[in-house]
């Protein structure tokens, strides 16, 4: 076989830095994104943000009072505004920071900030109301709410040590993870206690508020709520003890057949003992554990207006960049270093890939509301089936592009805030011929769900018996995935006394 050199011309996607960063930022969730570009800024100085993230805060000031993040007489800018410093003059120059204010009205904002916030509070004494911060206290945790107690119930040393060491021991809902056995092995021997002393102090932890704590399982729980419980009739409250201490099981299974043969009474015996089991907590320590909150900003905001559904971008989430004019203007006299000029061109890509994102989430945001109208006319049940391909040929767009879109971005709607990908799901055949939505068909066993008379529930076959009706082919099994899915109990123990 002989060798030879041969030419041939094709053609391939090189993926530039450009691009790549341009598919970066597509993929990124709004908090994401601005972390990268807080991370982005620090390496280039030539970029800057014309909106301050901190201008609706407040600045906890040197005597204790509180000032707003902007100086006197500055204005916030408005977002998707313009910035009031003219085009010419460069960003840190005087002009640039003044604008077209009057000469004289500088006069009061050109002595130091830290003076004027002072003088603000300095006419102040100290029992005006709004003289120092009105701070949020800080959460209490469930350790530092028993410990109180202990302070003021317990007096004797070596039991406070016993009782905090049981403190210590509990998980976030209250209960003892160890049993005294195994605590009472793993202390020395020199203390020379007894595991009466132990139970002594379970025993004053159980006492203490909130009711349950210190319990070794859920029956324990329930059975100390329950006998601290006010203005309970004696039958009921002994058969409610019963059943959480002997029958606990049949009654989350709500065998009520069983329960009513073993206890020897009726619905109504039943159902009041049912009432107060139901007042009881069984995670009495969660109230005190910590919790952040957590929510989304959305994206992009639906709006019925008289020309229909409109979508328009969520400008509270859109950051205002520009390249710093001072820096600029040193490479437009050749003042500049060669790096410079590579950071100035990242800069110009950068705000541009960033605005090409925005316009591309508004694309497809007003691709999906174009073809759900339906749904946020009448809600889920109007949901029709969607796929990633649909939008991408109607936009001239890759389908790995709409996922990057639909993945962690938000749209906020008259029926809710969902995630982009929520619009889009599945099919299912209906005897018409057509195509049902997966998320109609959840939101409609929902409201079936919802409808039932809690004395005798629906069945999965049964549902799935009323979606055929309504001309939807779905199997049993397909009814129960959807309910396990959605969150809803199955037939047993949906069923109510």
């Amino acid at each position: 076989m002989k060798q030879s050199l041969q030419l041939r011309t094709s053609q391939h996607l090189a993926l530039t830095p450009q691009l790549q960063q341009s598919i970066r930022l597509l993929q990124l969730s709004t908090l994401e994104l601005h972390q990268e570009l807080e991370q982005l800024m620090s390496d280039n100085p030539l970029l800057e943000r014309l909106d301050d993230p901190l201008d609706h805060s407040v600045r906890l000031l040197a005597d204790g009072a509180i000032g707003s993040s902007a100086a006197p007489g500055e204005a916030a800018p408005e977002p998707g505004g313009q910035d009031s410093a003219p085009s010419d003059a460069p960003a840190g120059s005087d002009a640039a920071q003044e604008g077209a204010a009057p000469d004289g009205a500088q006069d009061g904002a050109s002595s130091n900030d830290a003076d004027d916030w002072s003088d603000a509070g300095r006419n102040k004494t100290p029992d005006d109301e709004d003289a120092r911060p009105q701070l949020e206290a800080g959460a209490v945790t469930l350790r530092e709410h028993l410990m109180e107690q202990m302070r003021l119930a317990v007096l004797e040393m070596r039991d406070r040590a016993l009782v905090e060491l049981m403190v210590d021991a509990l998980d976030d809902n209250g209960y003892l993870t160890e049993t005294l056995e195994e605590i009472f092995e793993r202390l020395p021997a020199e203390l020379e206690l007894d595991i009466d002393e132990l139970k002594t102090a379970l025993s004053l932890l159980q006492s203490f508020d909130p009711v349950g704590v210190g319990a070794r399982n859920a029956s324990e729980c329930l059975a100390l709520q329950i006998r601290r419980m006010p203005g309970v009739p004696m039958v009921t409250r002994r058969m409610a003890l019963l059943i959480v201490t002997q029958h606990l099981t049949w009654f989350a299974q709500r065998d009520f057949n069983k329960l009513k043969k073993t206890l020897d009474c009726d619905d109504e015996d039943l159902r009041e003992a049912q009432s107060v089991i139901r007042q009881c907590n069984p995670h009495p320590g969660a109230a005190y554990a910590p919790g952040a909150a957590d929510y989304v900003v959305p994206d992009v905001i639906v709006r019925n207006s008289k020309a229909g559904w409109t979508v328009t971008l969520n400008h509270e989430v859109m950051p205002r960049l520009r390249v710093n004019s001072l820096y600029a203007s040193l490479l437009k006299t050749g003042k500049g270093e060669v790096q410079m000029g590579a950071q100035l061109h990242e800069a110009k890509w950068l705000i541009k890939n960033m605005r090409q994102r925005f316009d591309t989430i508004l694309r497809v945001a007003q691709a999906i509301v174009e073809r759900q109208r339906n749904f946020f006319s009448h809600g889920a049940v109007a949901m029709r089936p969607l796929v990633l391909r649909e939008i991408a040929d109607t936009l001239g767009l890759h389908e790995s592009t709409i996922s990057r879109v639909t993945t962690q971005k938000y749209m906020l709607t008259p029926h809710g805030m969902f995630e982009l990908k929520y619009f889009f799901g599945s099919h299912v055949a209906t005897e018409a011929g057509g195509e049902a939505s997966s998320t109609a068909i959840r939101a409609l066993i929902v409201q079936l769900t919802g409808a039932e008379d809690p004395k005798n529930p629906l069945s999965d076959s049964k549902i799935a018996d009323m979606l055929g009706e309504q001309g939807m082919v779905i199997a049993r099994r397909t009814v129960a995935k959807y309910r396990e899915a959605l969150k809803i109990p199955p037939v047993t123990l949906r069923k109510c006394l």
